[in-house]
């Protein structure tokens, strides 16, 4: 989702301000994920982080529900953003990917409890990744971020 210039402001950290925020990265399409990467650390310091934000990078897409759930079951983050570009190509591995990266990031999140964001970009061609990178499209990064934020924010709420 694009962000204009009458969306709401970046959702605040009110909890756990100071807790590592996670990041696994694909490699796969490395320079639109550092774009991705890049968009979700402006983000979460717009939202008021102060913690460490590492960035765990594993081969592409299909590894990163594995990556987010070996860092959210550490119990040490608030958090884990996956970003990653997965871009179609002319077989069927596409639909196989997207839809196993999904599926397991969202497993992710309900088994842990962790919230996991998911800042993957599943495009037609790199010129849509481009965009939706911090392009004219915005950058799904800083989206990923305002999910994980909101849902920290949740939690802690009703924890508190």
């Amino acid at each position: 989702m694009a962000r204009t210039e009458d969306a709401p402001p970046a959702p605040r950290l009110a909890e756990r301000r100071n807790e590592p925020v996670a990041i696994a990265a694909a490699g796969f399409h490395r320079a639109i994920a550092e774009r991705l990467i890049a968009g979700a650390e402006s983000r979460l310091i717009e939202a008021g982080h102060e913690g460490q934000r590492p960035v765990h990078w594993v081969p592409g897409a299909f590894e990163l529900p594995l990556a987010a759930q070996t860092l959210a079951e550490t119990g040490e983050v608030a958090a884990v953003i996956a970003v990653g570009a997965v871009i179609r190509g002319q077989t069927a591995h596409f639909d196989y990917i997207c839809q196993a990266t999904a599926l397991g990031l969202s497993r992710v999140s309900l088994d842990t409890g962790v919230p996991c964001a998911f800042g993957v970009l599943t495009c037609d061609t790199v010129d849509q990744a481009m965009a939706r990178s911090g392009g004219e499209v915005g950058n799904a990064g800083e989206a990923a971020v305002d999910a994980a934020v909101s849902l920290i924010n949740l939690i802690g709420a009703a924890e508190g």
